[in-house]
């Protein structure tokens, strides 16, 4: 399940510390790391007419860093997913989410130059990043990356961010088109961040170009009450407005309460996007920040034309290097101009496992999604199952 609130830069900010004194020192003390991966997604359909789909690819990330010299430093990555055949559907079984619908997706998915002086850091080109509507959204086999220009400070506790993203790939773009624009002319986004004494804040703008302009806000603060029990509230605010009659215009709140008592945590979280006659929301390039989000279903399903509200509430439980979790969504649109209303149902069933220092996970999640307004079975009545198992190095 995706984390309720997501406002980190850290990926963005990342870069390599070891020094060098020289260029070919700088090769010399490159450090190279990458992953495997292997996943295997189903989707059991209750539509009439449509086929179940399933899908099992291999394949995982390499990249090469090199060491640092005078403040800079490169790096560059390729992403691989392959279907195994015997473990894959044939044609119009087969779920394209993990490798495309060829069944194979190979990507330079990073390859950027780094500068960093003391509180300043630039990247340029492919590169992580992940904020509140453009994130890596790591779900699945191919994390979203950006093609993007990247500025940001460190002053106090406070981080300064501002940047240009200009393509986008990864699981929630199209794989069979592989980079993409973000906006007719890219997207231009600013933001602040702060955090101390528990609290957390953060304010960001984003001009998606010919497409909206978007304004997001979000706050949270962590009460400790001793070592083993802990309560985290926090609020969020989304407005969008359209440009060129692109269709997209929101406004967005919602609000979040979080208990972590010993190995138990508890969740719940409210979000309410208010009608805009015509026009529908647009939660980002990536998984989206708003709290309510699920493994698949999010408002932007359902906020066309009306006015809706989403709740959704959790427990998870951690013993040891095992953890379990259970997540109950239902998301409500009033009826729309054409009297047409929505309600749909999620329940997420997941857990993870994590051995060899944290290097090796397992990690499955069996989706239940129900479409309860209508009689006859809709494109969102399934059932999905995943598993995946990643090794890192």
């Amino acid at each position: 399940m995706k984390k309720l609130l997501q406002v980190s830069i850290a990926p963005m900010l990342a870069f390599s510390m070891l020094g060098a004194s020289d260029i070919t020192q700088m090769f010399k003390d490159g450090k190279v790391s990458g992953e495997l991966r292997s996943v295997y997604a189903g989707y059991e359909q209750e539509e009439a007419g449509v086929s179940d789909t399933y899908a099992t690819a291999f394949g995982g990330q390499l990249k090469y860093e090199l060491a640092e010299l005078n403040g800079f430093n490169a790096a560059a990555a390729f992403r691989i997913s392959h279907d195994i055949g015997e473990a894959t559907g044939d044609d119009g079984k087969q779920n394209p989410e993990l490798s495309s619908t060829d069944g194979e997706y190979t990507v330079l998915s990073e390859v950027y130059l780094n500068y960093n002086n003391g509180d300043f850091n630039f990247r340029a080109g492919r590169q992580i990043v992940d904020t509140p509507l453009a994130d890596s959204d790591d779900i699945r086999m191919i994390p979203n990356t950006f093609e993007a220009y990247i500025a940001t400070y460190e002053l106090s506790n406070f981080s300064f961010i501002v940047g240009n993203l200009q393509d986008w790939q990864g699981v929630d773009a199209d794989l069979d088109l592989e980079w993409e624009k973000t906006g007719e002319d890219g997207t231009w986004f600013g933001g602040v961040t702060y955090s101390a004494n528990d609290i957390e804040a953060s304010a960001w703008y984003y001009n998606i170009t010919k497409q909206i302009n978007a304004a997001y806000f979000d706050i949270s603060y962590n009460y400790k009450i001793n070592e083993d029990i802990s309560l985290l509230g926090a609020a969020q605010y989304l407005n969008e407005s359209e440009i060129s009659n692109s269709g997209e215009e929101a406004s967005i709140c919602g609000v979040l309460a979080e208990l972590s008592a010993y190995d138990f945590g508890f969740s719940l979280a409210y979000n309410q996007s208010e009608k805009q006659t015509g026009k529908t929301s647009f939660s980002g390039f990536g998984g989206g920040t708003l709290f309510t989000n699920m493994d698949t279903m999010i408002i932007d399903e359902i906020t066309a034309d009306r006015d809706t509200n989403a709740i959704v509430a959790g427990i998870s439980y951690e013993i040891g290097d095992l953890g379990l979790s259970y997540a109950y969504g239902e998301f409500d649109g009033d009826a729309d101009s054409a009297g047409d209303k929505a309600n749909i149902i999620e329940h997420n069933i997941g857990f993870e496992y994590s051995v060899i220092a944290d290097k090796l996970g397992v990690s499955g999640l069996y989706l239940i999604s129900e479409d309860k307004e209508n009689s006859a079975k809709t494109a969102y009545d399934f059932d999905r199952f995943q598993l995946m198992v990643a090794y890192s190095f």
